[in-house]
């Protein structure tokens, strides 16, 4: 086995255990839930098989569906994310993308922390629409979104900063 294989497959189950048993406990002002799950989308590596990122984010979206008791409105949600995830990286990096040279759980930067923002915006805002499932309700889910994000980058950025190798 590849070791980048075995390492996706422990964020994989590290991060959906974390989120299982820290933050679906963690709610606040009753609406606002961070997502930090959605971290192993982030961090899947850019050159690898994009049929395997889509079959990943399906199963770690059913698994936290499984666990939420949501209907698999976190699955549909990963994979549009990672659906939509080439696209955001291209938005991001431009030329970088194409050369494949970006590594995320490096220092934070203006195109990383884009990146960031616009892939938990897309995941949070698919999320709440289908959960609410009318248009009547844009201003709650729009609210939702905008907060939720926050609390998700947060908490993403400080999981990147604690697995992040030290380099000496």
């Amino acid at each position: 086995m590849n070791s980048t294989l075995l390492l996706n497959i422990l964020r994989f189950i590290l991060l959906l255990t974390v989120q299982i048993v820290i933050f679906n406990n963690m709610t606040f002002l009753g609406f606002i839930l961070p997502l930090p799950y959605m971290l192993f989308l982030i961090l899947y590596p850019v050159n690898s098989n994009r049929a395997g990122l889509l079959v990943s984010s399906f199963l770690l979206g059913l698994m936290m569906d499984l666990f939420s008791n949501s209907g698999g409105i976190h699955a549909t949600a990963c994979v549009v994310l990672a659906y939509y995830r080439p696209y955001i990286f291209k938005f991001a990096f431009g030329v970088s993308y194409e050369y494949q040279t970006i590594k995320l759980n490096e220092s934070l930067t203006p195109e990383r922390f884009t990146f960031i923002l616009l892939a938990v915006v897309l995941h949070h805002f698919t999320l709440f629409i289908l959960e609410a499932f009318q248009v009547s309700f844009i201003l709650d889910i729009l609210l939702r979104t905008l907060l939720s994000t926050v609390f998700t980058i947060i908490s993403c950025i400080i999981i990147i900063y604690l697995i992040k190798p030290n380099k000496r």
